[in-house]
């Protein structure tokens, strides 16, 4: 009853003629303002006009349903006041069931032929194709349950719809139907859950195995808005941070008291050596980041005080993969997956897969962390002693 005096009353004709007023001054706002900006005056928009434009439409598409709901009610009174048979409700409704799921089968085919065309490429790293088949199997398995249901669901609405003629048949309980519904999905999940059980342990098992190669250590700490990368010198290790320690200078808090320091790297761009295992030790200073790394399957929180890391091993080189996909400027990256504030997009890394031979090439041409200005800070000064000549020494 309240829905119908709303649409009686001269409420919703008031409020959709403010919000067309307020919809048109908008884009003539924009029209206006991106007709006059120049190339360092752009237009700002904070998203505010693309929201009333969808409120707006969402009102525009009530107010036309409320209307024509209207005419085939009088339509149905008309009928009625002239002895002939209404509306039979219960055929539109089970033809409406029919188009819906027609309509929805072919949205769901769009779906996958349209936007299944981005799907991420074949995974770069060894772990990423057992995470690729997992991913799949549930997905068909989920795909196959869904198109059953629907198509059953929507049929049935169809072809038992209500008729006067016709009684439905009441069915208390039946031991049997029981059984199958929750027996076959629980076998389903079962044999997923197992599947994905082994997969993901497999997946996160990130200790060097005995007689296997050690990984490559890689820090990358996030912070607002940037990732930091830190690689081991020569020693291949590296040294302690703390968080105490973080300055102007001295971004990563890296503790030089601790001789594994000292050679330590810094890298504005990842390379990693294909087939070598990677791993990421993943640290945050001030809010929740995410390391994600999509080609390689890659994805982990960076939680501040709480270090974590990721093993990998990365499969195909940057100039592979541009020849797979045919496109000359590819890049892997790293991205962040946590809306962590008004810059997030910028949180962005290039990362390059190549050979050993050009692995070490770029690593030898890295700059140490132990810069001028933070032995200047720090107060270092060389060791003058027999022994080490060149042996760099706190002075407090």
């Amino acid at each position: 009853m309240g829905f119908k005096n709303l649409f009686n009353s001269k409420k919703i004709p008031s409020l959709l003629a403010v919000f067309m007023l307020l919809g048109t001054n908008v884009l003539f706002a924009q029209g206006t303002g991106a007709a006059g900006a120049t190339a360092t005056d752009a237009v700002k928009d904070n998203g505010l006009a693309t929201a009333g434009y969808y409120i707006l439409l969402f009102l525009i598409v009530c107010f036309i349903i409320g209307i024509v709901g209207k005419i085939l009610r009088v339509f149905d009174l008309t009928q009625q006041i002239q002895s002939k048979n209404p509306i039979n409700w219960d055929n539109v409704m089970g033809v409406c069931c029919l188009i819906f799921l027609i309509a929805g089968a072919y949205g769901a085919y769009w779906e996958f032929t349209v936007q299944g065309a981005m799907i991420l490429p074949d995974a770069a790293s060894e772990h990423g194709v057992k995470w690729d088949e997992m991913f799949w199997t549930t997905t068909t398995l989920t795909m196959i349950v869904f198109v059953v249901t629907q198509v059953l669901l929507f049929t049935f609405l169809f072809k038992y719809r209500h008729n006067a003629n016709r009684r439905g048949h009441f069915l208390p309980h039946n031991n049997t139907i029981e059984k199958v519904w929750t027996i076959a999905p629980a076998i389903v999940l079962t044999i997923l859950v197992i599947f994905g059980f082994f997969t993901w342990q497999q997946i996160t098992d990130n200790v060097d195995a005995k007689g296997e190669p050690a990984s490559i250590n890689v820090d990358i700490t996030g912070h607002q808005f940037a990732w930091e990368l830190r690689y081991p010198g020569k020693d291949a290790r590296l040294g302690k941070t703390d968080y105490k320690l973080v300055s102007g200078t001295n971004k990563l808090g890296i503790n030089f008291k601790d001789k594994d320091s000292y050679d330590d790297l810094q890298a504005d761009t990842m390379y990693l050596p294909v087939r070598k295992s990677v791993r990421l030790n993943i640290h945050a200073q001030d809010v929740i980041h995410s390391v994600y790394m999509p080609h390689f399957r890659v994805q982990l929180n960076a939680v501040p005080g709480l270090p974590t890391f990721f093993k990998f091993k990365p499969t195909i080189t940057t100039a592979e993969m541009r020849i797979k996909l045919d496109k000359p400027n590819f890049e892997y990256e790293i991205l962040c997956n946590k809306v962590c504030g008004g810059a997030h997009y910028n949180m962005k890394k290039v990362v390059r897969v190549v050979t050993e031979a050009e692995y070490q090439a770029w690593l030898s041409q890295q700059k140490p962390y132990l810069t001028d200005a933070i032995k200047k800070d720090l107060k270092f000064a060389a060791e003058k002693k027999e022994v080490q000549s060149n042996r760099l020494a706190l002075n407090n």
